[in-house]
């Protein structure tokens, strides 16, 4: 009787103390990893990137993963100003948590020092390098003069723009210092005559050229590789 009701009282002291809970997964570690693993593997060459988490739902009960996380973006996608980072803990039943990021990539870009008209050339003095955030930057940039290629402009564009590649057009049919061949118009009559090109761009963009006779400086438009069309 004596040892029923001790083993009673044992058992009964036993249901009164809950279980030891499983510990669980720290929220702030899932985002840390997320963040970390973009900074490390997705920065760009010559890039700063500046990533945060969003919070993720307080509610959320996630067992602590006993293996180290693992971290992807998936399709390999590039960086944009907002990525969702996969999180997963690669045990069996291991879980899988995606965390919202909002990314920003600083690095240098050119940049339009003046307004540009459509046809025209790209030189040095015509842009600048600017720190800008190329995460946001949804129709791309262009980071460097020689990455176009002696193409020129499409369209028309203001001066501060940041260069795109769809701002460009096909190659330049007149280069700085090109001899051409001008075509002129008096009253009626046309006149033929080299000429030196002062600036470049493809058909239709204007242009200075010099007379190589003359050594006059005379407006004109680009009428196709290597030949303008002078002004009146």
């Amino acid at each position: 009787m004596i040892r029923r009701l001790a083993t009673a009282a044992v058992m009964a002291s036993l249901a009164a103390c809950p279980l030891a809970a499983a510990a669980e997964q720290s929220l702030a570690a899932i985002r840390t990893s997320a963040v970390s693993w973009l900074e490390q593997h997705r920065t760009l060459p010559d890039a700063r990137m500046v990533a945060e988490a969003d919070p993720l739902d307080s509610r959320l009960r996630l067992t602590e993963c006993t293996a180290p996380l693992e971290v992807s973006l998936p399709g390999n996608r590039p960086v944009s100003a907002r990525v969702s980072v996969v999180v997963h803990c690669p045990v069996p039943g291991g879980w899988t948590a995606r965390v919202p990021v909002r990314v920003k990539m600083f690095m240098n870009v050119l940049v339009t020092t003046r307004p540009l008209a459509r046809g025209d050339g790209l030189g040095a003095a015509d842009v600048r390098l600017e720190e800008r955030d190329v995460a946001s930057l949804a129709y791309g940039y262009v980071a460097a003069l020689d990455q176009v290629g002696g193409r020129a402009l499409a369209r028309p564009i203001n001066a501060g723009t940041v260069l795109t590649p769809g701002m460009l057009a096909g190659r330049q049919a007149v280069r700085v210092g090109d001899a051409v061949s001008m075509e002129a118009s008096v009253d009626g009559v046309v006149i033929h005559a080299d000429g030196v090109a002062m600036g470049a761009g493809d058909t239709g963009a204007r242009v200075k050229v010099r007379n190589a006779s003359s050594g006059k400086i005379l407006d004109a438009v680009v009428s196709g590789p290597g030949s303008v069309a002078v002004l009146p």
